[in-house]
Order: structure tokens, then sequence, then C-alpha cells
């Protein structure tokens, strides 16, 4: 996991520092993704280091003086973009490993003005949050750079309130993949390799004692889009953007 972690931490660690995207990849477009989001107040450095396969806020459903938690937080716009919601009684965290991206966060935020905004150092599969604080967990293809995705959505039902819930995006295998492309390390650092099933994703949430599972294809990915290597087997229509929620219920 330490080789992984540090090819991801050093690839998204220059994206920062480059303030790019994944557009010239054909994994993320932002514009298409955010099309019903207002970003109009956001950094312009916060939305062109944008990550994302999806849109969670969409059907995060977020609410004034709720406690958000985004997985993943990269150069912050999600959270800059949550914090509008949840307005100035609500919090938002967000949390990231790469310190680039928290330097390219935090100044985002300055230039918002966001202080219902903090950004946190830390892993996804150990969240530096006390148990069942956070009303909402949100993230945009995070999840599948884990290599123990139990233990990462473990650590979210953990500091999910009871009543609170899971609104994530995320990518997923929708066909067989080769063990060459599973074992390959770029691609796990390209959101690829590290994909699992919507079966497996539904059986990871459902031990970790989610209800209410909900997994919905955004769109599927073809190998032009992708538009990197495809010498590991057949990966177009492989992979799609899914929209997943969850919830964690009142005992």
């Amino acid at each position: 996991m330490k080789d992984i972690r540090k090819m991801v931490q050093q690839r998204y660690g220059k994206i920062a520092d480059e303030s790019c995207c994944f557009n010239n990849q054909g994994i993320s477009d932002t514009a298409v993704n955010y099309a019903n989001i207002d970003l109009s107040a956001l950094p312009e450095e916060a939305i062109q280091a944008s990550l994302g396969c999806a849109n969670p806020l969409v059907f995060a459903r977020l609410s004034e003086g709720e406690t958000v938690l985004d997985l993943g937080s990269g150069g912050g716009m999600d959270v800059l973009a949550a914090s509008r919601l949840v307005g100035d009684t609500g919090k938002i965290y967000g949390l990231d490993m790469t310190d680039e991206m928290l330097q390219l966060a935090n100044s985002n935020k300055a230039k918002m003005g966001a202080n219902n905004a903090e950004f946190l150092k830390g892993y996804i599969e150990d969240i530096p949050l006390p148990d069942e604080t956070i009303d909402a967990v949100i993230s945009n293809c995070v999840i599948n750079l884990s290599q123990d995705k139990q233990k990462a959505l473990s650590e979210a039902y953990r500091v999910i309130k009871p009543g609170g819930r899971l609104r994530i995006a995320d990518m997923v295998s929708i066909k067989k993949i080769s063990p060459k492309l599973r074992e390959d390390a770029e691609m796990w650092c390209g959101c690829l390799a590290g994909t699992i099933t919507i079966a497996e994703y539904e059986s990871i949430l459902q031990n970790c004692g989610f209800s209410n599972i909900k997994i919905e294809i955004a769109h599927v990915y073809t190998k032009e889009t992708i538009g990197i290597r495809t010498d590991l087997g057949d990966i177009d229509g492989a992979f799609a953007g899914a929209l997943i929620s969850a919830d964690k219920n009142v005992l």
C-alpha cells in the first residue's frame, strides 16, 4: 500500500502545483459534471484542480447548519461549493493526504473567505475526526484510489451520525478487468486499476453497516474518452462514473 499511496501523493502533488485537471485524459469534465451547481463564487484555481468523475453535491442534498466531510478534498472545489450550502451555521471539512493539495485548498479558501471550511491532513482509511460527528460524507473519485476500501468506508461509517448519510461519486468497473491492469501502479494513480464492481461496492457498504444502498451509473467511459494506455486489456466501456448513496440508521 505504501508504494501506491506514495505514487498517488506524488501524482496529485504535481497536479496541485500545475493547477491542472484530468480533462487532458478524458476522466474529468467539471463543466458537464457541475452543470446544475453554481460555481461562480469559487476561485478558478479550485475548479481547474478538480479531478472528479461525477458530482456528489447534486444528490447530497446538503442543508444549512449541517456538518459535512469531503474525503480526498484536493484543491477544495467540492468543499468550497458545499460551504455555501451549509451556511455560516454549518461546517465543512476537507480531508487530503497531499501537502500540495492542502496548500492549494487553503489558498482557495482564503480567496473565497470560506470561514466555515477547514482542511485536514490525513488518510481516508484513518479519518482524524471523532465518532458520529458528521451529518454527510461526500467524496469525488477518491475511494477507488484506496487499496483498503473496507477500511476507508468503515471509517466513513464511524464518523457519520446515526441518521446521517454517505453521498459519493466514484469510479466502478462494469466489465471484467485484466489482472495485469489491476497490478499496474500507474493505473491506480489514474483511478482505473483500483475500481471495483457495483456488487463488490454494495457488499462492502453492507459489511460496514450502511443501509438504503443505491449505486447509479452516471456515465460510461470509452477508450477514446479515457485516452490513456490500452495495452493492458480491453478497457472500452469497462469503467463508469457512479453516484453512490447509503445511510446510517438511527439506533
